[in-house]
């Protein structure tokens, strides 16, 4: 056999086996998402603990394939939002409180991550985007603090880095842009719920189908961003006097 040969089954097997890690990621997401609207609590329990790594590994795996490395800091945003999905779910005030902390830790990940793939070298747009979430999280903020008691501080500093992933994930395009929003939906959905305001109907299925499509969409903008970046470099390197150089986006 021969080395390409060897290669392509290679890669092959990595590209299947990014697609298995895909398909059970949506298969999972639906079957939890089925548990909260039909109440069958055991399903919801076991599923909501394998859905951030199921797509953390896929994340991995299809950058492996696509020949190049996952951005370091996505899988661990990944992970330590599943960490925050199993504490939330043990329903006592310290595990809500640890489970806000490592999702607190997932968006530290993130925006750090965003900001190290150039998601405010557009200043302008930036100001203009930070401005609105801005606007938008004094609203809310000043909307729930009547009614969230002991929680107001944490809600507040947490809700804080919410609104930074959200406006550095706008900054690498639309996919991170709409990804950070749902993030931030989700996340208020929740906080109404500690509010004690009035429920939207399936309000629990609202909040985590937003919750996993903005998680999609984050990570698989990252891996979109990495590639285009990677692209640039190799085309730099080929070309150092060519500024017209234009990134292809080489991700699905």
């Amino acid at each position: 056999m021969s080395i390409r040969t060897t290669t392509r089954a290679v890669l092959g097997g990595r590209l299947r086996s990014a697609s298995g890690l895909l398909a059970g990621f949506a298969a999972t997401s639906a079957a939890h998402l089925g548990a909260l609207l039909t109440d069958v609590p055991a399903l919801r329990h076991a599923t909501k603990p394998a859905l951030m790594p199921l797509l953390a590994a896929h994340s991995v795996v299809s950058a492996t394939a696509a020949g190049r490395r996952a951005p370091k800091l996505l899988a661990p945003a990944l992970l330590a939002s599943a960490g925050g999905d199993v504490l939330l779910q043990l329903g006592s005030d310290p595990a809500f409180l640890a489970g806000m902390g490592s999702f607190a830790a997932a968006h530290v990940c993130y925006v750090t991550m965003f900001v190290g793939q150039g998601a405010l070298t557009e200043r302008r747009r930036t100001l203009l985007v930070a401005a609105a979430y801005a606007a938008a999280w004094a609203s809310m903020v000043g909307l729930l603090w009547p009614d969230l008691g002991d929680l107001r501080i944490p809600v507040a500093g947490y809700s804080l880095l919410l609104a930074s992933t959200a406006v550095t994930s706008a900054g690498l395009g639309v996919r991170t842009g709409l990804g950070g929003a749902l993030f931030l939906l989700s996340d208020t959905l929740i906080a109404t719920k500690l509010a004690h305001w009035r429920e939207l109907p399936g309000h629990d299925f609202w909040i985590m189908a937003t919750y996993i499509l903005a998680q999609y969409l984050l990570a698989t903008g990252a891996l979109r961003a990495a590639g285009a970046e990677e692209v640039t470099e190799a085309q730099d390197g080929r070309k150092p006097h060519d500024a017209s150089a234009v990134p292809a986006d080489s991700t699905a």
